[in-house]
């Protein structure tokens, strides 16, 4: 390969044509890691049906890269309602962002619910656009490689960090399917003994078709897995109830593992993590791909504001961003973390407790909105 790199990038998802995007505005030579596929992929391959919650944040970010999908493809959250397993219940509205907000736009948005592989399409575009990211199939020697290969990175191995991994003994399954009643920009979500339920709008706000993401333990998992479409979508109904419409599955379901992970060491000497390599969390608050996404813009606000004479694998140039981070994830963390714990508890006094908890934070106006603005990414 002749030609040099100022950054290599191990990972070619969401956070990796990210971060290749935001270097390449500074003049940076990208090279952007894409192994070639081994085959064709077989024609039943199916669908990748993943779909990601994004706040205000991420989706100012996508737009000043030119990557933000069409409306189709990114539905606004107006309204986010979220149900105990004992009359507990709190309701999120994002008309509360606009009348907090001076001058707020009627276009306010609790989250997007974007379709990822029209996100990732869009991605790639602008980087084919881009003359300063060059797709290469070998990772080659550059002053700083960055890993966002996710969570089961291999190239994470080859260095010198720890990634501390919590199991949840979970699977998170996730489909598309179709509602017979429009679901009107309202992202639901259910908490019982342990399972959280969620039910995401997409198609655009006057559509009706919904992404679920289930998350059971693993035994439920593999039941769910092998029942028809039509008796899982029985399943799934007996645990959501009947106002969300009749439900019919359109696509495969997915599943994987969850848990939760951070690295304890996220930089090094010309080399820096970034996105799942780093850390994961619990799908519950839909928060994963807004901190990787986070990372991407803190990293390369660093790397734009390094002093004239540093080197870009500088190690305490890269602290700065671990420092700037971390903390941030920690948050997140220990907020996915104490929910899983206190919704996975199924004694009596434990179950009063925390609907008792949701539904005193429906009463306070004051610590709802704060919480609504935390989820929009205010």
């Amino acid at each position: 390969m002749s030609r040099s790199f100022d950054v290599c990038i191990r990972g070619d998802g969401v956070v990796g044509h990210t971060l290749a995007l935001l270097l390449a505005r500074e003049r940076l030579r990208v090279a952007l890691v894409s192994p070639p596929a081994a085959s064709p992929a077989p024609e039943n391959t199916p669908a990748d049906v993943r779909a990601y919650a994004l706040n205000g944040a991420s989706r100012q970010l996508l737009e000043t890269l030119r990557a933000w999908p069409d409306a189709a493809f990114a539905t606004p959250v107006r309204e986010m309602q979220v149900w105990g397993d004992d009359g507990g219940k709190l309701d999120f509205s994002a008309k509360s962002l606009t009348r907090s907000a001076a001058g707020g736009s009627s276009d306010s948005a609790l989250a997007w619910i974007v379709d990822v592989p029209e996100l990732e399409r869009q991605l790639r575009q602008a980087t084919r656009y881009q003359a300063q990211v060059e797709i290469v199939s070998e990772a080659p020697p550059a002053a700083l490689t960055v890993i966002c290969e996710g969570q089961h990175s291999s190239s994470r191995h080859e260095l010198a960090t720890h990634v501390a991994v919590k199991s949840y003994a979970q699977k998170a399954i996730a489909a598309r399917l179709e509602s017979a009643q429009p679901h009107g920009g309202v992202a639901r979500q259910w908490f019982a003994g342990g399972d959280v339920l969620a039910l995401l709008p997409m198609g655009g706000p006057t559509g009706n078709a919904l992404a679920l993401v289930w998350s059971v333990s693993l035994e439920r998992a593999s039941a769910l897995q092998k029942l028809s479409a039509e008796a899982f979508c029985a399943a799934l109904q007996a645990d959501c109830g009947p106002e969300v419409g009749e439900l019919r599955l359109t696509s495969e379901r997915a599943s994987w593992p969850l848990s939760l992970s951070n690295a304890t060491r996220w930089v090094g000497p010309g080399w820096a993590l970034a996105g799942d390599a780093a850390h994961t969390v619990h799908p519950l608050a839909g928060q994963g791909l807004n901190l990787g996404l986070a990372d991407a813009a803190s990293l390369a606000s660093v790397i734009a504001g390094r002093e004239y004479w540093r080197s870009l694998g500088d190690e305490r140039l890269l602290r700065r961003y671990e420092r700037s981070r971390k903390a941030d994830v920690a948050a997140i963390d220990a907020v996915t973390d104490g929910l899983h714990g206190l919704f996975a508890r199924t004694d009596a006094p434990w179950q009063t407790l925390r609907n008792w908890g949701m539904n005193s934070v429906s009463r306070s106006g004051p610590l709802k909105n704060w919480l609504t603005r935390q989820a929009a990414g205010l």
